[in-house]
């Protein structure tokens, strides 16, 4: 069990509902500081719902939110933002229109001490900000392995390197807790093995505490200290990735789709 001073965020018992649909029904969930936590669960168990009540895009009907020891119930996106959660989307939300390098320097803003007026002046003070933070991009690009596509068009990107472009600017806020929304969405198998070295490398270098939302199996299994699973709103199981991979519960939820095969004559989760 993770002690509670080890807890980066504690989800408690959070509801959300719309109308009467009971999108998020009672869940905990705790994310020890330091760890790689994965929710999974078939189409619509509220997943995304329950990530978008985490970062302030819906506000729970019941329950709280506390992260690093603070509720954020309530609370805007970007306070929430600011106090250290960033994440990305299940559908790329870049601005298509900006470079790459724009992007990530978007991402930088609530951290940019200058406004309207100092910039107008060009104060010295100003000018290092700007070009500190533009060297900081520069350094995401190629950690992102991003670099020589800093003057491209977002929209421009092969549809893998966008979804590296929406990590880096995730990075560029500098957060404490990292939220992958299907990072490996549409990917090809190269792609996805890439991704899954990129998210332990995110850990040990940068020393991010990652929760994501995946239906890739192999990097569920790959890259999770601990898996939580939903169902219909409900999460109904947690454990490591050998404990998810066998329990009844979990097998049961998938039935006839693909997520499941025969081997040795129990089921195993394969594949979402």
């Amino acid at each position: 069990m993770t002690s509670t001073s080890d807890i980066l965020l504690d989800c408690q018992a959070v509801v959300k509902r719309f109308g009467g649909l009971t999108a998020v029904n009672t869940v905990n969930l705790q994310v020890g500081r330091g760890e790689i936590v994965s929710l999974i669960g078939p189409n619509g168990a509220g997943k995304t719902t329950f990530f978008n009540c985490v970062t302030g895009f819906y506000v729970p009907e019941e329950g709280d939110v506390v992260f690093d020891g603070k509720s954020l119930k309530g609370a805007r996106p970007d306070i929430i933002a600011r106090a250290g959660i960033a994440r990305t989307y299940q559908n790329i939300r870049l601005f298509p229109k900006l470079t790459a390098l724009e992007n990530i320097l978007v991402g930088m803003h609530q951290h940019l001490k200058a406004n309207l007026f100092t910039a107008m002046l060009g104060l010295p003070g100003t000018r290092r900000e700007e070009q500190r933070a533009l060297d900081d991009a520069m350094e995401l690009l190629e950690y992102c392995s991003l670099s020589g596509r800093g003057d491209v068009l977002a929209s421009n990107l092969p549809y893998g390197y966008q979804r590296r472009l929406e990590i880096a600017r995730a990075l560029a806020l500098r957060p404490k807790l990292l939220l992958l929304d299907e990072p490996t969405a549409g990917m090809n198998p190269q792609e996805t093995d890439d991704m899954m070295r990129f998210i332990r490398q995110l850990r040990a270098e940068r020393g991010l505490t990652i929760f994501l939302i995946e239906h890739d199996m192999k990097l569920v299994m790959g890259v999770s200290d601990r898996v939580n699973v939903m169902n219909f709103g409900r999460k109904i199981a947690e454990g490591t990735p050998a404990q998810i991979q066998s329990n009844p519960e979990v097998i049961e939820a998938y039935l006839g789709s693909s997520m499941t095969e025969k081997s040795g004559g129990k089921k195993k989760v394969q594949n979402a």
